[in-house]
């Protein structure tokens, strides 16, 4: 059955304005063909904004919409049609009966970025297809050379390069806006389940501390860390619940342990105050294969099932 939508759109949200002055004048064509003009990088800007696309359902079966947060180097598209070709979450969690917002973080995609070092203080970062191909677990260390995968991966290592070209500069020192406008997003929405990836991760978790009767859920993707629980009051949030799901091919790995050992942590002090902190081990629960990317990977419908049941036990679907 076709799912049936009520609004497609999108906005930006959080920012502020910055004024630079002082900055040299140069020549610029900015249409082929046309002559060219002296333009003075002088002005007032906008930064710090995000943006989200959202799609709402006449009826959806969710109580609460679904923000999607990206991890880092990464935008919205992650959620988006899968590199294979094959329709990724967002069509799914739609489907399912989910109101879904898809983000764009502060200096990514559609949110855009600011001049540096003027605004931001460092060079963006690039990463690299093989910082891709090792960090995110589609092939062992020093496996790039070669495309050789992991035995049984279930990322669709034939589309890797059509994966890699959703990669976005990041830079490295723009947390505070970030999470700022991510605070902003979840005042706008209202009540919503926030599902974060990788560098997401722990926006999302901070985001539910700063925002915890408005935050009703975190559903963390193979989040890369987490805030340090030492001194923080957790109780808070014993009325909002925990998942982490995490992959295959974490053993061994040169950085998947330590910082899934930090998001750990944080977990074991929710658990400790009495909150519902879960972890959703796939290769425990005897699904494996499953890299950095499940909702990319072949089997990332079984994945965003297991998420669904998940929700479902803890009253966040149905009336």
């Amino acid at each position: 059955m076709a799912m049936k939508v009520r609004e497609i759109g999108g906005f930006h949200i959080g920012g502020h304005q910055v004024s630079l002055t002082g900055l040299p004048a140069r020549p610029m064509v900015l249409t082929q063909g046309a002559a060219p003009r002296v333009f003075s990088a002088d002005g007032d800007f906008e930064t710090g904004q995000m943006y989200a696309q959202f799609v709402r359902l006449e009826a959806p079966a969710a109580r609460y919409p679904l923000l999607m947060w990206h991890g880092g180097g990464m935008t919205g598209a992650t959620w988006e049609t899968k590199p294979d070709g094959a329709p990724g979450w967002q069509s799914w969690f739609l489907n399912a009966g989910h109101d879904v917002f898809v983000s764009d973080a502060v200096e990514r995609g559609r949110a855009s970025w600011s001049r540096f070092p003027e605004i931001y203080p460092e060079e963006p970062h690039f990463r690299s297809k093989q910082e891709c191909w090792e960090l995110f677990r589609f092939g062992p260390p020093g496996s790039y050379g070669t495309r050789t995968p992991y035995r049984g991966t279930l990322f669709p290592v034939d589309c890797f390069d059509q994966f890699a070209k959703q990669i976005v500069p990041r830079w490295g020192g723009n947390d505070a806006p970030t999470q700022a406008a991510y605070d902003a997003l979840v005042r706008k929405v209202g009540p919503a389940v926030v599902m974060t990836h990788s560098q997401g991760g722990a926006f999302g978790f901070t985001a539910a501390l700063h925002a915890p009767d408005t935050v009703r859920a975190v559903i963390g993707i193979e989040p890369s860390g987490a805030p340090d629980p030492d001194g923080l009051d957790l109780t808070a949030l014993r009325g909002v619940p925990h998942l982490v799901v995490v992959g295959d091919y974490i053993s061994g790995d040169p950085m998947w342990p330590e910082m899934l050992g930090r998001v750990n942590r944080y977990l074991g002090a929710l658990r400790e105050a009495g909150c519902v902190a879960e972890v959703l081990d796939l290769p425990a629960a005897g699904m494996t294969g499953n890299s950095h990317f499940p909702m990319m990977d072949r089997n990332s419908d079984a994945v965003a099932g297991l998420v669904q049941d998940w929700m479902r036990r803890q009253g966040l679907i149905g009336s």
